[in-house]
């Protein structure tokens, strides 16, 4: 008798399904609530977000260095990262466009019973406010943090941007280097990037329970009544974000001769586990691993997408660009 395997995207779909019924059943037990969510649920959430970050700076380390030597011409690689900029800079750009156009557009603050809002707690606003104010986000201090004073520090906290750049500097240097002398370490990052990417199709095992348990946790703490007056905004911004993938990026795949259906098939197992658990570092592995699968040539894949990770945030910056509307119009309100 065969058995009926099920595709990964459908086992994460499931769990998120079934992680909204238990969250939505714990929430009206109070009584257990918070032993569950503390004891059981955010602990299986948080491993599986650990095991995540655990394998990506190796990956992207040994991928990046074996793309870069790969490329060997250090013209061709200044064309490939002033390309990949260019394209995050007017894509991202597009995206603010988009985002600022709904919300003036659609006014997803309005609709809100303002005398329920006094109940409010804002001071989260005041603090990021302050945060914000308090740090300098010049092009002096951005190419400053792209230069880690210490790479292993840089590792050690995840700082993507310094990774990256030390990697391209690494990956220069060894592509300089002789055959006879670089090919051994080339042997090694090779065996290194191949061995992680066997361990992160092992960890892919345990999404269906990172993603239950995030889920869960999640619908069990703040419960569905909560997101009710959210509701307009949530609806908008998915909707942004669908026109802009299907439109935008749509357009973008058709000027490179391909079919943005095609791609979202290819990556659907990915898209459904980055919006599970709201975090795109969980499917930056497998999106490297199948876009090389896919024909992509490994020395922009490795690059591109790393990069990309960092400084092209596209459905962050359309909720970035309709979220400050619905905040300003509740804080006027409020004052």
């Amino acid at each position: 008798m065969n058995k009926v395997k099920i595709s990964l995207a459908w086992q994460i779909l499931i769990a998120l399904i079934l992680g909204v019924v238990v969250g939505t059943i714990l929430h009206n037990q109070p009584d257990i609530q918070q032993s569950v969510v503390n004891n059981f649920l955010k602990p299986a959430g948080q491993i599986f977000i650990n095991l995540i970050k655990m394998i990506v700076v190796p990956i992207v380390i040994s991928t990046l260095i074996l793309g870069i030597a790969g490329v060997g011409d250090s013209k061709k690689l200044g064309i490939l990262g002033v390309k990949t900029i260019l394209y995050f800079e007017i894509i991202t750009t597009v995206a603010i466009v988009v985002g600022i156009v709904a919300a003036n557009v659609f006014h997803p603050g309005s609709g809100i019973d303002m005398s329920l809002l006094h109940k409010a707690d804002i001071s989260q606003y005041e603090h990021t406010t302050e945060e914000v104010q308090s740090q300098s986000h010049g092009l002096v201090q951005t190419i400053l943090s792209l230069i880690p004073s210490n790479i292993f520090s840089a590792m050690a906290s995840g700082q993507m941007l310094p990774i990256i750049f030390f990697s391209v500097m690494f990956g220069i240097g060894l592509a300089a280097l002789p055959v006879e002398t670089k090919q051994p370490l080339l042997n090694v990052l090779k065996a290194v990037s191949e061995a992680m990417f066997k361990v992160t199709h092992m960890i892919m095992l345990y999404a269906p329970v990172g993603v239950f348990a995030l889920i869960a946790a999640t619908v069990t703490t703040f419960g569905f009544a909560s997101l009710v007056p959210l509701a307009k905004l949530v609806v908008l911004v998915y909707a942004a974000i669908l026109f802009f993938g299907l439109g935008v990026l749509g357009l973008v795949a058709k000027i490179c001769g391909l079919n943005i259906f095609t791609l979202i098939k290819i990556l659907k197992d990915e898209l459904i586990l980055a919006y599970s658990t709201a975090s795109s570092e969980t499917v930056l592995p497998r999106i490297m691993e199948k876009m090389e699968a896919y024909g992509a040539p490994k020395a922009i894949s490795s690059f591109v997408v790393p990069t990309g990770y960092s400084f092209n945030l596209d459905g962050s910056t359309l909720y970035q660009s309709i979220e400050p509307y619905r905040v300003c119009r509740r804080l006027f309100y409020l004052s």
